[in-house]
């Protein structure tokens, strides 16, 4: 078989539920439903932290957070861990990236450090936000449009955000793509490259016309009353107050009129991408590649968008914080329009990738390969359960927040560590899945569900056990 290509699309903060083919009338979607209905939609698939920078290093190594090293925002990658990219480089593969990477610090315009990662071409551009020499979307929109990036963040606030669409960092990713395909790539080797868009993260803005699509009013409220908070750990009522440990405008800050012209923003930013997506999948069929390319679609963590009463991101594990898109398109070897609803990781992606190139599996990796449930509906190393972790990896709180997240199929129990991890009291939520699907019950303090808890924390220690970096190997008895 020949090897295909490999086209990765990923966005940012972008919730399981933004995409119409999940069942989201409301979001307009067309070219994402439309490699759905080619491909195969996992319909719940965990991410293994609700944060960029964890996120995104469990799917390049294929490691859980507390192996991986890369444990919140601002901390860089360690250079020995191994990326599937350079394995797929190594193995005769062309590979590249446009975009996000976010696998250290970029704080301030600090360019983040390179380790191994296989990237002949690396268009890095880490946000549209801060100026950098680095920052190749800054380099190519002075080059194009003179003068404008110096106007536009001398306003400040979301004024990048809602530039024109041809001067976009959504339509600069789609142009540098549209570019590797058609004239930039190795023609002698098959590819994989990675497509980070931005969007849908904060700040919260689209360009007019994306913007014009959506009225506010016609969108779905968030989830959860004026009470959704009562029953749940003390620190949502501070993100409630104040997001991002306090940083940025919280959810009480706004009217309910703001939050759905927040929750438009979001989806005229969802919509944007839509666009940019079609475009490129319309130069990889003008190129003659789409038969020979597996392509995914997917996002590093999902976004409160207002549901219980919060905004942004952090120590949540909400359904909509944790669970993502994940579609995989593959012509001639995986079904057209299938959905599986088995529980999968976002470790799983890079042993995926790395079984249909042909090449060996990472050494170190904990995901396992979804070929042969994308293929069959039928998954012979399947788990059961997800694992997310948070450990204060957002803009951090002043006394730390730790959390940790078992998903099975129909429960959810979430740790809220106390001592010694930090002066924070010990605490959790527990959710019935299938009665209370979004979440709005906390049954932890329940005493008619202290069992069931009980059986899920102690599933949940045997979990952390079983995921352990045992990877060295042993080389005698003692």
């Amino acid at each position: 078989m020949t090897r295909p290509n490999i086209l990765l699309i990923c966005t940012d903060q972008q919730r399981w539920d933004a995409l119409a083919a999940a069942g989201n009338s409301a979001v307009q979607t067309p070219n994402l439903d439309r490699l759905a209905a080619q491909g195969v939609r996992f319909d719940r698939c965990i991410v293994q932290s609700p944060v960029c920078a964890p996120s995104r290093a469990s799917l390049m190594t294929s490691r859980y957070p507390r192996n991986h090293g890369l444990w919140a925002n601002g901390v860089d990658i360690a250079g020995t861990e191994q990326l599937f990219t350079a394995a797929l480089a190594a193995d005769g593969y062309d590979c590249g990236l446009v975009g996000k990477f976010h696998l250290g610090s970029a704080w301030g315009g600090r360019t983040e450090p390179r380790l191994d990662d296989g990237f002949r071409v690396f268009r890095w551009s880490h946000d549209p936000y801060v100026r950098s020499p680095e920052n190749s979307y800054h380099t190519w929109l002075e080059e194009r449009f003179p003068g404008l990036l110096d106007e536009t963040l001398a306003q400040g606030g979301d004024a990048i955000d809602r530039l024109p669409t041809e001067a976009h960092y959504s339509h600069w990713v789609g142009e540098e793509a549209i570019e590797y395909l058609t004239t930039g790539r190795d023609r002698a080797k098959p590819f994989c490259f990675v497509v980070n868009f931005f969007d849908p993260h904060h700040g919260f803005g689209a360009p007019p016309e994306y913007r014009e699509r959506y009225d506010p009013e016609a969108l779905p409220r968030p989830v959860g009353g004026p009470d959704d908070l009562d029953d749940k750990p003390a620190i949502y009522r501070e993100a409630s107050a104040r997001s991002y440990a306090g940083s940025l405008p919280g959810f009480e800050d706004y009217t309910a009129d703001e939050i759905q012209g927040i929750v438009a923003d979001y989806y005229a930013m969802v919509s944007l991408v839509d666009d940019e997506v079609g475009r490129i999948l319309s130069a990889l069929e003008d190129e003659g590649l789409a038969d020979d390319t597996l392509v995914v679609f997917t996002s590093d963590h999902g976004e409160l968008l207002g549901d219980h009463r919060m905004l942004l991101k952090g120590p949540m594990m909400f359904e909509s914080s944790v669970r993502v898109p994940l579609i995989v398109r593959w012509p001639g070897e995986l079904p057209e329009g299938a959905v599986r609803d088995d529980l999968v990781q976002w470790i799983d992606l890079a042993p995926t990738l790395l079984e249909a190139a042909g090449v060996e599996a990472l050494p170190r990796a904990q995901g396992t390969s979804l070929l042969g449930l994308a293929r069959s509906g039928q998954w012979d190393d399947a788990r059961g359960w997800a694992l997310a972790e948070y450990r204060n990896s957002c803009i951090p709180y002043e006394v730390p927040v730790h959390t940790t997240m078992l998903r099975t199929d129909d429960w959810k129990v979430v740790v809220h560590h106390g001592a010694p991890s930090t002066a924070r009291e010990r605490t959790g939520e527990l959710y019935d899945l299938v009665d209370d699907p979004q979440e709005l019950t906390n049954l932890w303090d329940d005493e008619r569900f202290r069992d069931r808890r009980l059986g899920l924390q102690e599933q949940l220690l045997d979990v952390l056990v079983a995921t352990e970096d045992r990877s060295r190997p042993r080389l005698a008895g003692f």
